[in-house]
């Protein structure tokens, strides 16, 4: 059954981390708490990152090419300005942000408005149906058309289009005020891993399988909303995150996914405002009820969870609070959380695997996705990973806590629960991506996210340790209004 028990959620183990490189919080002195809309100021903009020609897709395991564009591709960009601290926060819909992706565009950014890199928070929603995304880090393997020109080429270019965002949201800044809410939606997202009757642990075990006992884990159904306004009654901006899993459409046709609806669907209410969705953390969460036998699938479903999730907004607007203070904060820890390991037979069993991806038929799911998992680990002989954790603060009563990977949703709770501010919106696959972090227990039940992890079992429990750290520095660094 799903629930909402955060009881569920792990336990931090603060200090856990092996290694760090802390950069110190950015505070700066709040003003009055009801001049916001002279103290605040904010911007937002909006870049189109399709590609222009046909280019490998992305999202599974093997290459097809895009043939037409059923909706843009955005990069959509929010600055926000309290006098003396500038910030951005960043969301693209693509599969994910790679490490020269992120420093290419932070440098940009910081060459044309210098806003720090560290006050930079870039995250992808996780779009199955955008671009393969190029690697130049020569070390990791090929994989599913990441390497051919039209991919390269895309790459080159996309960090001036995501900085192109940065730059038109800097030229609108303008005095705004700011409100936070937490809406709901408890239909739509479900725990992907199931405990079966043979005692195994099951992914995606299929709808109506008479061999499910329960869910392996639960779902995170809140929706935390900051609004940003003009004047009352008027939005110019809005940002929300959701905890689920973005593989609805299929097919070979540019889109955003559901994300696209949401967008869609509150453009009808707010013609004029900024729209900008981020995905929180699903690394084991999806949409597909497998107590239900309906087909589940295509841009006509995407199109049902996008208008659930802009009704549940606007189910929750009059909840919405002012901020009672305006002064920003931003910090980030790299965390070098240790490899997945594996033995040098392994290693060697990897290499026949690779060599066989050109060759029809392909090896069966698992084993391609163990061996590209071991190549990759073996493409950091130091035997570690950069796991980027950063933290965005608005006053004391709103964070954003960007991670870099697929994370497992009992870790995002577990932040959430240990957070001192009113909303934490956790954005995942930002900064760079590690992939699949599962929960330390779910290391011992196996199945797919387990064996694709390129991060050792407890490297989830040391980034939220950096989190939650990093929120009640901030925190306690602001006075009381």
């Amino acid at each position: 059954m799903k629930t909402l028990n955060r009881s569920n959620s792990m336990k931090p183990f603060l200090f856990l981390v092996l290694i760090v490189v802390f950069l110190p919080i950015v505070s700066l002195a709040q003003a009055p708490p009801q001049d916001l809309g002279s103290g605040l100021a904010v911007g937002f903009g909006i870049s189109d990152i399709t590609p222009i020609r046909p280019t490998p897709m992305a999202g599974y395991y093997g290459v097809r090419y895009s043939t037409a564009t059923h909706d843009p591709l955005w990069a959509k960009a929010t600055v926000l300005d309290d006098g003396s601290t500038k910030v951005a926060i960043i969301a693209l819909d693509l599969i994910s942000t790679n490490p020269w992706m992120v420093r290419e565009t932070r440098r940009l950014i910081q060459e044309k408005l210098n806003i720090e890199p560290s006050h930079v928070m870039i995250s992808a929603t996780h779009s199955h149906t955008g671009p393969m995304l190029y690697e130049p880090d020569e070390r990791l393997p090929e994989r599913f058309g990441n390497q051919t020109d039209e991919a390269k080429q895309y790459m080159i270019g996309l960090p001036e289009r995501i900085a192109q965002s940065v730059l038109d949201a800097a030229e609108n800044l303008k005095p705004r005020t700011a409100s936070f809410a937490i809406g709901e939606e408890k239909q739509l997202a479900f725990n992907r891993r199931f405990f079966m009757k043979d005692g195994s642990v099951g992914w995606n075990p299929g709808k109506l399988n008479p061999n499910i006992v329960r869910e392996a884990g639960p779902t995170d159904d809140a929706l935390p909303m900051v609004a940003f306004h003009d004047e009352p009654g008027k939005l110019a901006g809005l940002l929300s995150s959701y905890a689920i899993h973005l593989d609805t459409v299929g097919g070979s046709q540019w889109s955003a996914d559901m994300p696209y609806t949401i967008q869609e669907s509150l453009s009808k209410v707010f013609p004029e405002a900024h729209l900008q969705y981020a995905t929180g953390t699903c690394g084991d969460i999806n949409h597909i009820d497998v107590r239900s036998g309906n087909r589940q699938g295509g841009h006509h479903e995407a199109a049902r969870i996008g208008t659930r999730l802009a009704g549940a907004i606007l189910r929750s607007w009059n909840s919405l609070q002012p901020l009672s203070s305006h002064r920003l904060s931003a910090s980030h820890q790299v965390v070098k959380v240790p490899v997945n390991p594996h033995s040098p037979q392994r290693s060697a069993w990897a290499k026949t695997v690779l060599a066989k991806m050109n060759t029809q038929p392909l090896p069966p799911f698992m084993e391609m996705v163990e061996a590209y998992r071991i190549a990759d680990v073996e493409a950091h002989p130091d035997g570690f990973l950069d796991a980027e954790v950063q933290v965005i603060s608005l006053g004391r009563q709103v964070a954003w806590v960007s991670l870099p990977g697929e994370i497992f949703v009992q870790l995002g709770m577990a932040i959430k629960d240990a957070s001192p501010f009113s909303v934490t919106s956790i954005h995942e696959l930002a900064n760079g991506s590690i992939g699949y972090v599962p929960t330390r227990q779910a290391y011992s039940q196996g199945n797919y996210e387990v064996i694709s992890a390129r991060c050792a079992e407890g490297s989830g429990e040391m980034m939220v340790d950096s989190a939650i750290l990093q929120l009640r520095t901030q925190f306690n660094s602001k006075t009381l209004p």
